[in-house]
């Protein structure tokens, strides 16, 4: 545990690296499977579709909704107290895939469901960039 404060930064792994390499880019890709176009996030090695393995990492629009969320009041590691509170949202893109992130920029009482949303890009710590959402008129 981060006993110092400071915001977790993702470790990405063999599945995870092209998404986070075009995050610090500032762009959101999803994998989409190259044999029935079903994208698969959170990305695997089979497609929960057709059990393909095959994949391309392809640019999503940054638009979408919210899904779901919650509003945290308390803070479960010391990094995030400053924080508070904060929204956790399961946001659905554009294309259909559902990705969580925290909803920003907007007072979390204000946040409800299907409330449309835009991908921004946050440097957490140390230049890396997480991909979290805010209101779209």
């Amino acid at each position: 545990m981060n006993d110092r404060g400071l915001l977790p930064i993702p470790v990405p792994s063999i599945e995870t690296q092209p998404f986070w390499d075009a995050v610090q880019e500032r762009r959101l890709v999803m994998p989409k499977c190259t044999n029935c176009g079903a994208y698969r996030f959170p990305p695997s090695v089979a497609c929960h579709v057709c059990e393909s393995e095959g994949v391309a990492w392809v640019d999503v629009s940054g638009r979408g909704k919210v899904f779901s969320f919650v509003v945290y009041r308390r803070a479960y590691r010391s990094a995030f107290k400053d924080r508070l509170p904060y929204v956790l949202a399961i946001v659905e893109l554009e294309e259909g895939p559902r990705i969580p992130s925290n909803v920003v920029g907007v007072p979390v009482d204000d946040v409800v469901c299907e409330m449309p949303v835009a991908v921004v890009f946050e440097d957490v710590r140390d230049g890396f960039l997480i991909p979290k959402f805010t209101p779209r008129s």
